[in-house]
């Protein structure tokens, strides 16, 4: 997919702006599909009889699959011009996620600092994954690389309105 119009440039975020993002629910084929991919089938996600015995009573998505579907949902809210991601800092698992849930990511930028020579700029967002209840579930923060706003030619409209 390629940046459209939508997408934001560095430029176009300040500090404190914020976001939510549409809601995605968690399925036990996503669990499932997880545990595949990564192979981490401990049965307290994927066996049922099991997750009977646990705390939870019923099998939980593994930690990293929410989190890869909350930096997903993150991509869209705000749909910025993202050419890198940097780093995750300070993550914090708070809560449980069941097949069957729903979460959004709320986003807040922290930090701006420009790099490059001014061609991008590093990011740094605030990241709650919160439940259909509102209550967050996951939380911390991730830093990513984006493209500033190219600079305005020489003749172009912009400068004639100067």
């Amino acid at each position: 997919m390629a940046f459209t119009a939508n997408h934001l440039y560095f430029d176009d975020v300040a500090v404190g702006q914020e976001w939510e993002s549409q809601g995605r629910t968690v399925t036990e084929t996503d669990i499932v599909n997880f545990a595949g991919v990564s192979g981490d089938f401990n049965p307290i996600h994927v066996d049922r009889e099991f997750a009977k015995t646990t705390p939870f009573r019923r099998p939980i998505a593994h930690g990293m699959l929410v989190m890869s579907i909350g930096i997903g949902l993150g991509t869209n809210s705000p749909p910025v011009r993202t050419v890198a991601f940097l780093g995750i800092r300070d993550w914090q698992f708070k809560g449980v996620v069941f097949a069957g849930d729903t979460i959004r990511a709320r986003t807040k930028v922290l930090s701006k600092d420009l790099r490059g020579r001014g061609k991008r700029g590093e990011v740094a967002w605030l990241r709650a994954l919160v439940n259909q209840e509102g209550k967050v579930v996951q939380e911390g923060v991730t830093v990513t690389l984006v493209e500033c706003r190219p600079p305005a030619r020489e003749g172009t409209e912009q400068e004639s309105l100067e």
